[in-house]
């Protein structure tokens, strides 16, 4: 059972255009003030764009399919929400706790609302390394099997791109740059890892979309948009900041789902905080795109 805000509701009956955004970034990204104004922002950026706003997660065990303004500052301001994958959402709800969806949370309850269309910062993947520790993101396979389309800035820098997206290529799922043959890096423009398609307009990645629901067997697409230029991070200097993240990870002994937040915090302190404004940039810029997406892929079934 979903709880669906009034205005999101209202927008799938009508087939207006929505957009789905994580909760996680709110609270386990970013850091309180900046998650909840971020969130808002967002909300803000896909409103201006001509799309309704669905931030997802579970609030006290109910699966909720747009936040509320009280619900977002409850979300950046709690310090036990769960961290929701797929398979936590149950546990969340059975034990009726609050929980922020990462990518493959909030791709499964998008898909279960009826949204198509998800803006995110980037996704997770295949970790360095993973041929020793398994560490594989499950954002991938909900990728492989779920039909939502992820406007991103690529995966996090500090993954294996490579391997993520020879990993997705597997799983059967379509990698399309917005106006680039490169996958981006997130904080970055330039990976060095070629794509094979690419679309310059909103109204061509719909297309895109609607003819891969038609063929792709059920599974997601990415729209991968490099980050802004006046916000993206030199790639040799990011890569200095990963490696040394990287060293501080090991050191202490940090595993599991609490790799991603540990990294992208080291990242902040190398790179004395340009990492977050990038961030939000490319959170910003993701969520004008796939609100203008949406509303193109409206449009196309009005036609």
């Amino acid at each position: 059972m979903l709880a669906i805000h009034p205005d999101v509701q209202a927008a799938l009956s009508s087939g207006a255009p929505v957009v789905a955004l994580e909760s996680t970034v709110i609270s386990h990204g970013l850091p309180f003030p900046h998650n909840r104004d971020v969130a808002l922002l967002l909300e803000q950026t896909v409103r201006a764009a001509g799309a309704v706003p669905a931030t997802i997660a579970v609030v006290a065990g109910v699966p909720t399919i747009g936040l509320t303004s009280a619900q977002v500052e409850r979300f950046a301001q709690a310090q036990d929400v769960l961290k929701l994958s797929r398979r936590d959402i149950g546990y969340a709800v059975a034990s009726k706790r609050d929980g922020a969806t990462t990518v493959a949370a909030t791709m499964a309850l998008a898909a279960a609302a009826g949204i198509q269309i998800f803006a995110t910062g980037g996704i997770g993947g295949v970790h360095r390394g993973a041929r020793e520790t398994w560490d594989v993101s499950a954002d991938l396979g909900e990728l492989g099997r779920t039909a939502v389309l992820v406007v991103c800035a690529g995966a996090k820098a500090i993954l294996d791109l490579s391997a993520t997206l020879e990993m997705l290529e597997t799983l059967g799922v379509p990698v399309v740059g917005y106006d680039t043959t490169e996958l981006p890096a997130f904080y970055s423009a330039h990976s060095g890892l070629a794509l094979t398609q690419s679309v310059a307009s909103p109204a061509a990645a719909a297309a895109v979309w609607r003819a891969h629901r038609e063929w792709g067997a059920g599974s997601g697409m990415l729209v991968t948009v490099p980050p802004p230029p006046t916000a993206a991070l030199d790639a040799a200097e990011v890569e200095t900041a990963i490696s040394r993240a990287l060293e501080q990870a090991a050191q202490a002994g940090v595993r599991g789902a609490e790799v991603t937040p540990f990294l992208l915090a080291a990242m902040a302190r190398e790179t004395a905080g340009e990492s977050v404004a990038t961030n939000t940039a490319l959170l910003t810029n993701n969520a004008r795109l796939a609100a203008q997406i949406a509303v193109a892929l409206a449009q196309e079934s009005t036609q």
